[in-house]
């Protein structure tokens, strides 16, 4: 059996108050069939309360070494309390977000600029390399005569 621990929502409408439960990860999130409770949050709780979170430390400790997997919002309770090790943030670029797709589209435009400016460096060369010529001819005919 999968447990995790997890919020379950009591309280009235508007009024939110969840329960930190340990329950079977298939079941709803107000089935009942709960393992353990462990905790408390109070959302309407001011942010530096005591009363917002309040965990059974033992009671945590015991359930993860049983293998239960937080939830999101309660493994950020579990960082704040000291129990657990924030995980680092993966940085996500503009290439997580694009498609192979899109990816080989921004490649080939980039191949095809760097080609035209390779032949406009080499068109101007060509032109430098001409202007040049003539004058070089001027020079020579003068010394030549």
């Amino acid at each position: 059996m999968a447990t995790v621990i997890r919020l379950a929502r009591f309280g009235a409408k508007k009024r939110p108050y969840y329960h930190v439960v340990v329950t079977d990860s298939r079941n709803a999130r107000n089935s009942g069939n709960i393992l353990d409770t462990v905790g408390k949050y109070d959302p309407m709780q001011p942010k530096d309360s005591e009363k917002r979170v309040v965990l059974n430390v033992e009671g945590v400790k015991a359930w993860l070494a049983k293998g239960a997997k937080p939830s999101d919002r309660v493994y950020k309770f579990l960082v704040n309390a000291g129990l657990a090790e924030k995980k680092p943030v993966p940085v996500q670029t503009k290439k997580h977000l694009q498609s192979e797709k899109t990816l080989m589209k921004i490649k080939d435009k980039q191949e095809k600029l760097a080609k035209i400016a390779e032949e406009k460096a080499a068109a101007e060369a060509a032109a430098k390399a001409a202007a040049e010529a003539p004058a070089e001819e001027a020079a020579t005919e003068a010394v030549a005569e």
